[in-house]
Protein backbone atom coordinates (compact mmCIF):
# COMPACT_ATOMS: atom_id res chain seq x y z
CA UNK A 1 0.00 0.00 0.00
CA UNK A 2 1.20 3.33 -0.54
CA UNK A 3 2.26 5.39 2.53
CA UNK A 4 0.20 8.47 3.41
CA UNK A 5 1.14 11.75 2.49
CA UNK A 6 2.98 14.13 4.27
CA UNK A 7 1.08 17.19 6.04
CA UNK A 8 2.05 20.24 3.53
CA UNK A 9 3.50 23.38 5.71
CA UNK A 10 4.56 25.54 2.64
CA UNK A 11 2.18 27.13 0.34
CA UNK A 12 -1.09 25.48 -1.04
CA UNK A 13 -0.31 23.49 -4.05
CA UNK A 14 -2.27 21.01 -6.11
CA UNK A 15 0.66 18.71 -6.71
CA UNK A 16 -0.04 15.04 -6.31
CA UNK A 17 1.10 14.80 -2.99
CA UNK A 18 -1.74 16.56 -1.82
CA UNK A 19 -4.91 14.54 -0.35
CA UNK A 20 -8.06 16.00 -0.90
CA UNK A 21 -8.36 16.05 2.81
CA UNK A 22 -5.31 18.20 3.20
CA UNK A 23 -6.43 20.79 0.31
CA UNK A 24 -9.50 21.29 2.01
CA UNK A 25 -8.29 21.99 5.05
CA UNK A 26 -5.62 24.24 4.09
CA UNK A 27 -7.93 26.12 1.32
CA UNK A 28 -10.64 26.29 4.69
CA UNK A 29 -7.68 27.44 6.89
CA UNK A 30 -6.27 30.51 3.96
CA UNK A 31 -9.81 31.22 3.56
CA UNK A 32 -10.44 31.96 7.42
CA UNK A 33 -7.34 34.15 7.25
CA UNK A 34 -7.98 36.04 3.96
CA UNK A 35 -11.59 36.80 6.42
CA UNK A 36 -10.11 37.58 9.46
CA UNK A 37 -7.19 39.90 7.76
CA UNK A 38 -10.40 41.73 5.86
CA UNK A 39 -11.66 42.35 9.17
CA UNK A 40 -9.28 43.44 11.18
CA UNK A 41 -6.98 45.16 8.75
CA UNK A 42 -3.40 46.71 9.49
CA UNK A 43 -4.52 48.16 12.69
CA UNK A 44 -7.45 45.70 14.20
CA UNK A 45 -10.27 47.92 13.11
CA UNK A 46 -13.41 46.50 11.56
CA UNK A 47 -13.41 47.06 7.99
CA UNK A 48 -17.31 46.78 7.78
CA UNK A 49 -17.43 50.18 9.78
CA UNK A 50 -17.05 51.70 13.66
CA UNK A 51 -18.86 51.05 16.72
CA UNK A 52 -19.94 55.02 16.20
CA UNK A 53 -23.76 55.53 16.17
CA UNK A 54 -25.01 56.11 12.54
CA UNK A 55 -26.75 59.61 13.32
CA UNK A 56 -25.23 61.74 15.88
CA UNK A 57 -28.78 63.23 16.74
CA UNK A 58 -31.94 61.64 16.58
CA UNK A 59 -35.52 63.37 16.87
CA UNK A 60 -37.43 60.99 19.34
CA UNK A 61 -41.39 62.10 19.47
CA UNK A 62 -43.16 62.16 22.69
CA UNK A 63 -46.81 62.81 24.33
CA UNK A 64 -47.02 64.32 27.49
CA UNK A 65 -47.60 61.21 29.70
CA UNK A 66 -45.62 59.77 32.77
CA UNK A 67 -44.16 56.74 30.89
CA UNK A 68 -42.10 59.64 28.17
CA UNK A 69 -39.52 60.06 31.19
CA UNK A 70 -37.08 57.64 30.54
CA UNK A 71 -36.59 59.48 26.98
CA UNK A 72 -37.00 63.16 27.92
CA UNK A 73 -34.59 62.69 31.27
CA UNK A 74 -32.00 60.54 29.20
CA UNK A 75 -32.10 64.34 27.06
CA UNK A 76 -32.02 66.28 29.94
CA UNK A 77 -29.48 64.57 32.17
CA UNK A 78 -27.39 64.25 29.18
CA UNK A 79 -27.31 60.16 29.77
CA UNK A 80 -27.80 60.57 26.22
CA UNK A 81 -24.35 62.05 25.59
CA UNK A 82 -22.16 58.86 27.52
CA UNK A 83 -23.48 56.78 23.64
CA UNK A 84 -22.31 59.55 21.66
CA UNK A 85 -25.99 61.10 20.20
CA UNK A 86 -27.95 63.68 21.14
CA UNK A 87 -31.41 63.35 21.64
CA UNK A 88 -33.84 65.50 20.11
CA UNK A 89 -36.93 65.26 22.36
CA UNK A 90 -40.24 65.95 20.32
CA UNK A 91 -43.55 67.26 22.29
CA UNK A 92 -46.10 65.76 19.89
CA UNK A 93 -49.51 66.77 20.54
CA UNK A 94 -51.38 63.51 19.59
CA UNK A 95 -50.57 59.81 18.37
CA UNK A 96 -51.68 60.73 15.43
CA UNK A 97 -49.18 63.18 15.16
CA UNK A 98 -46.40 60.55 16.00
CA UNK A 99 -47.75 58.46 13.71
CA UNK A 100 -47.31 60.58 10.80
CA UNK A 101 -44.39 61.70 11.83
CA UNK A 102 -42.97 58.05 11.98
CA UNK A 103 -44.33 57.13 8.43
CA UNK A 104 -42.84 60.20 6.60
CA UNK A 105 -39.64 60.43 8.17
CA UNK A 106 -39.74 63.57 10.92
CA UNK A 107 -39.02 61.41 13.45
CA UNK A 108 -36.24 58.75 14.12
CA UNK A 109 -37.50 57.28 17.23
CA UNK A 110 -40.95 57.94 19.59
CA UNK A 111 -42.27 57.13 22.73
CA UNK A 112 -45.58 55.62 21.15
CA UNK A 113 -48.47 53.54 21.84
CA UNK A 114 -47.82 49.18 21.50
CA UNK A 115 -51.01 49.39 19.43
CA UNK A 116 -50.14 52.11 17.25
CA UNK A 117 -47.02 50.43 16.44
CA UNK A 118 -48.71 46.78 15.12
CA UNK A 119 -51.04 48.89 13.13
CA UNK A 120 -48.78 51.43 11.03
CA UNK A 121 -46.66 48.59 10.56
CA UNK A 122 -49.71 46.03 9.06
CA UNK A 123 -51.45 49.26 7.56
CA UNK A 124 -54.42 49.41 9.47
CA UNK A 125 -56.05 52.80 8.77
CA UNK A 126 -53.62 54.08 5.69
CA UNK A 127 -50.40 54.48 7.05
CA UNK A 128 -47.93 52.08 6.23
CA UNK A 129 -44.49 51.43 7.31
CA UNK A 130 -41.83 49.13 8.66
CA UNK A 131 -41.97 49.25 12.55
CA UNK A 132 -40.10 47.59 14.94
CA UNK A 133 -40.60 47.74 18.59
CA UNK A 134 -37.24 48.25 20.82
CA UNK A 135 -37.79 48.35 24.21
CA UNK A 136 -40.76 48.48 26.53
CA UNK A 137 -40.89 51.84 28.71
CA UNK A 138 -43.33 50.96 31.16
CA UNK A 139 -46.01 47.92 32.73
CA UNK A 140 -49.03 49.01 33.89
CA UNK A 141 -49.92 52.59 34.69
CA UNK A 142 -53.30 53.19 32.67
CA UNK A 143 -56.29 54.16 34.13
CA UNK A 144 -60.10 53.91 33.21
CA UNK A 145 -61.75 57.23 34.38
CA UNK A 146 -65.56 57.69 35.05
CA UNK A 147 -66.93 61.43 35.54
CA UNK A 148 -67.87 62.77 38.95
CA UNK A 149 -71.54 62.79 37.35
CA UNK A 150 -71.81 59.39 36.75
CA UNK A 151 -69.89 58.71 40.27
CA UNK A 152 -72.49 60.81 42.40
CA UNK A 153 -75.17 58.53 40.77
CA UNK A 154 -72.97 55.36 42.15
CA UNK A 155 -71.48 54.64 38.65
CA UNK A 156 -68.01 53.92 40.07
CA UNK A 157 -66.86 50.81 39.00
CA UNK A 158 -68.30 48.40 35.95
CA UNK A 159 -71.21 46.86 37.53
CA UNK A 160 -72.26 50.67 38.65
CA UNK A 161 -71.77 51.78 35.33
CA UNK A 162 -73.47 49.04 33.36
CA UNK A 163 -76.58 49.73 35.97
CA UNK A 164 -76.80 53.54 35.27
CA UNK A 165 -76.52 53.53 31.82
CA UNK A 166 -79.83 50.30 31.58
CA UNK A 167 -81.76 52.75 34.01
CA UNK A 168 -81.17 56.17 32.50
CA UNK A 169 -80.97 55.73 28.60
CA UNK A 170 -79.01 58.25 26.76
CA UNK A 171 -75.96 58.68 24.45
CA UNK A 172 -72.95 57.72 26.27
CA UNK A 173 -69.60 58.89 25.19
CA UNK A 174 -66.38 57.63 26.03
CA UNK A 175 -62.44 58.44 25.04
CA UNK A 176 -59.71 56.53 24.19
CA UNK A 177 -56.64 57.37 22.51
CA UNK A 178 -56.08 55.96 19.30
CA UNK A 179 -57.70 53.84 17.45
CA UNK A 180 -55.48 50.86 17.48
CA UNK A 181 -53.99 51.89 20.95
CA UNK A 182 -53.90 50.08 23.89
CA UNK A 183 -56.29 52.29 25.95
CA UNK A 184 -59.04 51.44 22.85
CA UNK A 185 -58.31 48.34 23.78
CA UNK A 186 -58.48 48.17 27.24
CA UNK A 187 -61.64 50.61 27.25
CA UNK A 188 -63.19 48.05 24.95
CA UNK A 189 -62.83 45.11 26.59
CA UNK A 190 -63.29 46.61 29.82
CA UNK A 191 -67.10 47.72 28.58
CA UNK A 192 -67.81 44.35 27.04
CA UNK A 193 -66.75 42.15 30.20
CA UNK A 194 -69.11 44.82 32.08
CA UNK A 195 -72.06 43.95 29.73
CA UNK A 196 -71.84 46.76 27.36
CA UNK A 197 -71.22 46.72 23.78
CA UNK A 198 -68.47 49.15 23.38
CA UNK A 199 -69.90 49.69 19.76
CA UNK A 200 -73.58 49.73 19.73
CA UNK A 201 -74.11 51.12 23.62
CA UNK A 202 -71.98 53.20 23.59
CA UNK A 203 -70.23 56.32 21.41
CA UNK A 204 -66.62 56.19 21.74
CA UNK A 205 -64.53 59.05 20.54
CA UNK A 206 -60.55 59.73 19.92
CA UNK A 207 -59.31 62.37 22.56
CA UNK A 208 -55.16 63.16 22.75
CA UNK A 209 -54.24 61.97 26.04
CA UNK A 210 -53.32 66.19 27.16
CA UNK A 211 -56.59 66.90 26.12
CA UNK A 212 -58.92 64.16 28.05
CA UNK A 213 -59.28 66.04 31.20
CA UNK A 214 -60.27 69.53 30.25
CA UNK A 215 -62.48 67.96 27.22
CA UNK A 216 -64.57 65.99 30.52
CA UNK A 217 -64.58 68.89 32.70
CA UNK A 218 -66.55 70.37 29.68
CA UNK A 219 -69.18 67.76 29.54
CA UNK A 220 -67.91 65.80 26.40
CA UNK A 221 -67.15 62.76 27.57
CA UNK A 222 -68.51 60.59 30.45
CA UNK A 223 -65.47 58.87 31.21
CA UNK A 224 -61.74 58.10 29.36
CA UNK A 225 -59.30 55.07 28.98
CA UNK A 226 -55.58 57.03 29.14
CA UNK A 227 -52.21 57.01 30.96
CA UNK A 228 -51.19 58.23 33.70
CA UNK A 229 -51.00 61.19 35.48
CA UNK A 230 -54.17 61.96 33.66
CA UNK A 231 -57.00 59.97 35.47
CA UNK A 232 -54.87 61.05 38.71
CA UNK A 233 -55.36 64.87 37.39
CA UNK A 234 -59.11 63.90 36.95
CA UNK A 235 -59.45 62.98 40.71
CA UNK A 236 -57.48 66.18 41.84
CA UNK A 237 -59.67 68.66 39.79
CA UNK A 238 -62.55 66.61 41.45
CA UNK A 239 -63.97 65.80 38.04
CA UNK A 240 -63.59 62.07 37.63
CA UNK A 241 -62.94 59.03 39.47
CA UNK A 242 -61.02 56.10 38.50
CA UNK A 243 -63.29 53.20 38.19
CA UNK A 244 -60.55 50.16 37.21
CA UNK A 245 -56.89 50.19 36.40
CA UNK A 246 -55.45 48.64 33.21
CA UNK A 247 -53.41 46.19 35.59
CA UNK A 248 -56.49 44.57 37.06
CA UNK A 249 -57.44 43.64 33.32
CA UNK A 250 -53.79 42.41 32.36
CA UNK A 251 -51.59 42.34 34.59
CA UNK A 252 -48.12 43.80 34.46
CA UNK A 253 -49.12 44.40 30.97
CA UNK A 254 -46.54 46.56 28.48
Amino acid sequence: MASSPKPTTGPLTAGPALSRREFLRQAGTLAGGAALYTQLGHHGAWAAGSDAPEKKEVRIGFIPLTDCASVVMASVLGIDQKYGVKIIPSKEASWASVRDKLVNGELDFAHVLYGLVYGVHLGVGGAKKDMAVLMTLNHNGQAISLSKKLADKGAVNGAGLAKLMASEKREYTFAQTFPTGTHAMWLYYWLAANGIHPLKDAKVITVPPPQMVANMRVGNMDGFCVGEPWNHRAIMDGIGVTAATTQSIWQDHP
